[in-house]
């Protein structure tokens, strides 16, 4: 139940991560802007993890949206967006950990420039929150940087709700979906820009979706040849060029 009108909605699909979420929902109850509501986008047919996602839950101001069938974690995320309450919209996968300063200088850093959509650094942790790397963006991206190499972690985005009024959401694809978004906000804005702080602990686990190499060229190229209009073969390049620039930012990570 809603007590009060938040000023920023948090987003989180959510698909067997019980293991994970008391710990991402801590992080995110310890932040030190406390302006929030929670929205759980359950996403699994199975609802035998619902009982624990609602106990974690109990005392804090949330919603618990849950779908007839598995839908992935973009179109959950489309779903969650249409119950928000807040003027800012952040994501957050059920498995990732926030800094406790994380939305206080993400807010502010929005407000002060007067921006519409924010990222920022973030730490590569494993399943026991070992860090295994590091990766500090750029303080800003236009489109053909973007296009080169996305380099956004979606739970580390802040987004203004306004400017979904006239954009696609996340796309359907099973990776990428999250890249589809972020292309069509930037041409719009001309610019995204980033906090380089660490403000984010992503997790990264084996036998994930963003681990499957032939799924991520399949989604790759759908982007571009479907959703940006390429002709395939420029889109096949772009795949290539896609690629190479993840083995580059994956040597930089864990180095």
């Amino acid at each position: 139940m809603i007590k009060n009108t938040p000023e920023v909605s948090i987003i989180i699909p959510y698909f067997k991560k019980k293991f994970f979420f008391k710990n991402t929902i801590k992080s995110i109850l310890n932040q030190t802007y406390q302006n929030f509501e929670i929205i759980v986008v359950y996403d699994d047919d199975n609802l035998s993890e619902l009982n624990i996602v609602k106990k974690i839950l109990k005392k804090t101001q949330h919603q618990i949206i849950i779908n007839k069938k598995n839908i992935g974690v973009g179109l959950s995320r489309n779903r969650g967006i249409q119950y928000v309450k807040g003027k800012y919209i952040a994501f957050c996968d059920a498995d990732d950990l926030w800094h406790k300063d994380k939305l206080k200088i993400q807010i502010n850093f929005m407000k002060k420039k007067k921006l519409n959509f924010s990222h920022t650094s973030y730490k590569i942790i494993d399943n026991r929150k070992k860090v295994l790397g590091r990766f500090a963006i750029s303080y800003k991206l236009n489109y053909e940087s973007l296009l080169k190499s996305c380099d956004i972690a979606t739970s580390s985005v802040v987004i203004k709700k306004n400017i979904l009024k006239t954009q696609k959401y996340f796309s359907n694809s099973k990776t990428k979906e999250d890249y589809f978004l972020w292309l069509k906000i930037v041409k719009k804005e001309n610019y995204l820009y980033g906090i380089q702080n660490f403000l984010l602990m992503w997790r990264s686990t084996k036998g994930s979706l963003s681990d499957s190499i032939l799924q991520k060229l399949m989604d790759a190229f759908k982007l571009y040849n479907n959703y940006e209009k390429y002709n395939s073969l420029f889109s096949i390049y772009l795949v290539i060029r896609l690629s190479f620039y993840a083995l580059i930012k994956k040597l930089k990570i864990y180095r």
